[in-house]
């Protein structure tokens, strides 16, 4: 077998591996290995397309992302209508509908397909010889957008449909989603970064289907979930359960809360059984659809100008009202964003009383004019923080208050900054704020910082709940008596613990300096100042300007290192820390090392050194280990199986070091 034919049968053979791992994963969520083995499958496949272009196929798991960013969407042309559907709010709408469905089809009780209402975006992807060819939005119903780039990245998308029995042609039509918890986190992460958050886990989900780029929808944590068929070439499924039962074969994420229910009472139990679960569900939903099941009645019943006489949204009630402001407060998170809070006039909504809303940040507050005294309409989803909406301004008393940022943190007064560029204010006070102290104390003892082994989230909880740490330099003054009496903690634990502590004491200024939690001050931030300063002094005298003079050191972090040491509770810390006996070499680093200055990139496997203490080695040389290459890159350091860095250092002319090369120079 030649080299290109062993590569095509290598590149299927993955192709299909990484596919079924796509879907244990993404789908069924039973994976069967980890992230690192499928990262490996899946750079050696693109490593394979690489060197075989015409391996590449519209399919492969490599070509999700892949489409340039671009200017507007093209538009895509709905041969099946996608319709809305009519809504029933009460159980005599939804039963005055079973009424009407059965006089038309004369029978005495009729067989529904029953499933959530997903609060996302509709799409409809078309297959063709069961590949994706095509993706567009619902837009009037007629004509939507043509989004497949954007849609290809959605993980539990099949790319190719899986089995066999699938018509030539079919169009699967369902909702783009993002799960409650994964909305969360992203709205964390927007807040983090300074950026807008979210109003919703809908606006999210419509928004990310929708970017120009499809590189920032492959970031957003998006799910697909079929709930019905457009165009199909040839009829497979006698009804709407059997058609998703098919889908789920053919390799889509089919909601376990889909149901096959009888008659007017089924309808009922169905609809009141998920509104009892709706806020432990994944995902958010609005109400309940009822389809009648078989095709046949379906066509029967027809449509009306506007919607199917044969199915019904059974809405639940909504989860906005109107109450009133009595405060606004800042609440101080566990990384130190600050956040302003709405105390609100108790409101149900959703079911649940509501008495506070997040307001976001103090651009949200300006923006929707939000203040004390002001009715506003509020909205609660799912297990998502209620939030206030919008303001009505009719009802403006004249008394009202506008609400600023506090220029002191509310738990432990230092000081509240704001980088410029960001949305966040945060507490400068890491190391003291009671808000910050269980991370501040569990981002101080975690491997890469100073690697107190034993020291748990758990214990962490059970030392501040005693009393016993306020920050950091308080678990050196951790003795045996006083861990004694902690629950799980036997005397061998103890010592330990203690051992560990000790230990600790010796450690190198970079892990101090990533060990104090500055924001924005990673573990590679953190080597860059240590090599560039050699001296803790120095670092936390330096002004904006000198910090800046160190690689990786733009004026957003400069100026986070240098609030973070002007602030005199930190410096406290700092200085209890140092007289506990912390200790490093002085200096780490000579102006003279031998490679001084030197920027490195490695790709591909080492076999006498893992990839950490290459770079270790190198940092110890004076210097830097970077991910990138670029014409400032010295050397590329090449061991097994290296990836496109190679190519693209033989492009710009980098030297190329082979292992014992390497070795040679690391001396």
């Amino acid at each position: 077998m030649t080299a290109p034919e062993e590569a095509a049968r290598r590149a299927r053979t993955l192709r299909e591996q990484l596919e079924e791992h796509n879907y244990r994963y993404y789908v069924l969520d039973q994976p069967v290995i980890s992230d690192a083995e499928y990262d490996r499958l899946m750079r050696e496949l693109r490593e394979l397309e690489r060197r075989y272009p015409e391996l590449v196929t519209p399919d492969s798991p490599t070509q999700r992302v892949g489409a340039a960013a671009r200017t507007e969407f093209g538009a895509v042309r709905h041969v099946v209508a996608m319709l809305s559907l009519d809504n029933a709010f009460s159980e005599e709408e939804v039963a005055e509908f079973d009424r009407r469905v059965r006089e038309r089809l004369s029978v005495e009780e009729v067989l529904y397909h029953a499933a959530p209402k997903f609060d996302g975006l509709s799409l409809s992807l078309r297959y063709e010889a069961g590949c994706l060819v095509r993706a567009g939005t619902r837009g009037d119903g007629r004509t939507g957008e043509d989004v497949t780039a954007n849609v290809r990245t959605i993980r539990n998308v099949p790319l190719r449909l899986r089995g066999a029995g699938w018509p030539a042609v079919v169009e699967v039509r369902g909702e783009a989603v993002i799960p409650k918890r994964a909305f969360a986190r992203l709205n964390e992460e927007r807040l983090a970064a300074g950026e807008p958050v979210f109003a919703n886990p809908r606006n999210a989900a419509a928004g990310s289907v929708r970017q120009l780029d499809p590189r920032v929808t492959a970031r957003r944590p998006l799910s697909f979930f079929p709930w019905g068929l457009g165009e199909v070439s040839e009829a497979f499924a006698d009804g709407h359960s059997k058609s998703m039962e098919d889908l789920g074969t053919w390799g889509f994420a089919v909601g376990p809360e889909f149901h096959s229910v009888h008659g007017l009472e089924g309808c009922l139990r169905y609809y009141r059984d998920i509104a009892a679960r709706r806020e432990r569900l994944d995902f958010e939903v609005d109400g309940v659809v009822y389809k009648v099941d078989r095709y046949a009645d379906c066509d029967r019943l027809g449509f009306t100008s506007r919607a199917p006489r044969w199915a019904l949204a059974h809405k639940f009630p909504a989860q906005e009202e109107i109450t009133t402001v009595e405060d606004i407060v800042p609440s101080v998170g566990r990384t130190g964003v600050i956040t302003p809070v709405a105390v609100l006039a108790p409101v149900r909504v959703g079911g649940v009383t509501v008495s506070r809303a997040t307001l976001h940040n103090e651009d949200e507050v300006r923006r929707k004019d939000v203040r004390v005294g002001d009715s506003v309409i509020v909205r609660r989803a799912g297990d998502v923080i209620p939030e206030v909406v919008g303001v009505i301004l009719e009802r403006r008393p004249r008394a009202a208050r506008p609400w600023h940022m506090p220029g002191r943190c509310p738990v432990c007064g230092s000081k509240v900054v704001r980088v410029e560029g960001e949305a966040a204010h945060r507490c400068v006070g890491g190391l003291y704020c009671p808000a910050q102290r269980r991370e501040a104390i569990k981002h101080f003892a975690s491997r890469r910082a100073l690697d107190i082994d034993g020291l748990g989230e758990k214990l962490v909880d059970r030392l501040i709940e005693r009393g016993l740490v306020h920050d950091p330099s308080d678990l050196y003054q951790l003795k045996p008596e006083l861990l004694a009496g902690l629950e799980h903690m036997g005397e061998k634990s103890a010592g330990n613990l203690l051992a560990s502590l000790e230990r600790s004491k010796n450690t190198t200024l970079a892990r101090f300096l990533y060990a104090l939690g500055i924001p924005e001050v990673g573990d590679a931030t953190a080597r860059a100042l240590a090599g560039h300063f050699t001296d803790l002094d120095a670092i936390m005298e330096a002004d904006p300007e000198r910090l800046q003079r160190v690689p990786d050191v733009g004026p957003i972090v400069a100026e986070r290192i240098r609030a973070f040491f002007r602030e005199d509770h930190n410096r406290k810390v700092i200085d209890k820390l140092r007289k506990s006996g912390i200790r490093w070499p002085v200096p780490e680093r000579t102006a003279g090392a031998a490679l001084a200055g030197k920027t490195f990139v490695l790709t591909g496997t080492l076999e006498s050194l893992t990839r950490e203490e290459a770079k270790e080695r190198l940092r110890a040389l004076g210097a830097r280990a970077t991910d990138s290459v670029s014409r400032k890159t010295d050397y590329v350091v090449v061991g097994a199986d290296p990836g496109s860095k190679l190519d693209k250092a033989r492009a710009l002319g980098v030297e190329i070091l082979d292992e014992p090369a390497f070795l040679e120079l690391l001396g």
